[in-house]
């Protein structure tokens, strides 16, 4: 991985990519791809905003594992550089130490890149619910700077969303064209569901408007190694507290159900989206669609760890803030992204917490 030694916030100087013989085939005609038509002979480049974080870091290593080259913008608020030990020895992958907030920065890198993953963001009910200042100026303002840069040279860009902005909707499974319903604005909870609302208002905006091709996806509840549990995610959490033998705390009663996907099939979904200007201008779930609730969740950490942790039940006001709302269930309608790409999930929930598992056994030994 390399970076320039010298340069204060920690930026690279090698992003101008040589020929390869293994470069893939970029020479479509495509509109969509007329970014890449122009430069046949080279490696594409992506770049990836929140690129140290979680969900980067495993979307990097897929796309170096294609071939590509990759440079991520981060700002380490909430990603790790550990995240990326594993990578740091491939030179095909540099970074930026740097907020998307600076219009300077991002109009930099957008130059250089093929196409963009705007995966930065505010993230965890934890901080969602103690910083909304933070949480709406991130998401808002962030996107508004990367989708401003991409436009100017027509960078295609990926927004990452989220199934909060399903808010309260009963409606389930949740449809791609289903309508938001969200709670009070004077319910902090849903500060972050708006933002990432006016995200995908604004980036299909600028297609309508701009022509900038942009696919908004929405995520639900991905997991696996590597996650933080700093923020309030809820399977870190549980298998952090199994292996120290610690209380597996549930908030609520524990009915509530959520569907959780490995991130090594979200990043496929997340790749394979940006290879044909079909998925353009269109809004995809992305998830699994096996439905756990939370208690269960934590009966089988407990019995996959052989753990002597107890479970117990914390009310949401104590938990969280007094007044705060929780989705009861969150399931993803698939059919959209199974059909555009053949996209299906490759892991069971028990193979995702296996996985987690053997992460945070490795963690811990460190």
């Amino acid at each position: 991985m390399s970076v320039d030694p010298g340069a204060e916030r920690a930026c690279t100087g090698n992003l101008l990519l040589s020929p390869s013989r293994d470069a893939p085939n970029r020479t479509s005609p495509n509109p969509f791809l007329d970014t890449r038509a122009r430069v046949p002979a080279r490696v594409s480049q992506a770049l990836i905003t929140g690129g140290a974080g979680f969900i980067g870091s495993h979307l990097s290593e897929l796309l170096l594992s294609r071939g590509w080259h990759v440079h991520l913008l981060d700002d380490l608020s909430t990603g790790a550089m550990s995240n990326l030990r594993h990578l740091r020895e491939d030179p095909r992958l540099t970074y930026t130490i740097d907020t998307c907030a600076s219009s300077r920065v991002v109009s930099e890198l957008v130059d250089d890149a093929d196409v963009v993953y705007h995966l930065a963001a505010a993230v965890g009910v934890e901080l969602i619910v103690e910083s909304p200042v933070r949480t709406i100026e991130t998401n808002v303002h962030c996107t508004e700077v990367v989708l401003e840069q991409a436009a100017k040279k027509r960078k295609p860009v990926l927004i990452a969303s989220t199934s909060e902005v399903y808010g309260k909707s009963l409606a389930l499974p949740f449809h791609e064209d289903g309508d938001l319903v969200m709670g009070a604005t004077s319910k902090g909870r849903w500060s972050y569901a708006c933002s990432k609302a006016i995200d995908e208002f604004l980036a299909l905006a600028y297609w309508k408007e701009r022509k900038l091709p942009t696919v908004v996806v929405r995520l639900f509840n991905t997991v696996g190694p590597r996650q933080t549990g700093q923020y309030g995610m809820v399977v870190p959490n549980f298998v952090r507290s199994a292996l120290a033998d610690r209380d597996l705390r549930v908030h609520g009663d524990g009915t509530q159900t959520r569907c959780f996907c490995h991130v090594s099939d979200v990043v496929v979904a997340l790749a394979d989206l940006m290879d044909d200007e079909r998925h353009v201008g269109e809004v995809y779930n992305v998830g699994a669609t096996e439905e756990v609730s939370i208690r269960d969740l934590a009966e089988r950490v407990v019995a996959l760890t052989e753990s002597e942790s107890e479970i117990v039940t914390v009310p949401y006001d104590e938990a969280y803030e007094e007044g705060f709302e929780d989705m009861m269930r969150r399931v993803p309608d698939t059919a959209k992204v199974e059909q555009a790409l053949g996209w299906q999930t490759t892991r069971s929930l028990d193979d995702v917490l296996r996985d987690v598992i053997a992460f945070e056994k490795t963690r811990s030994v460190i």
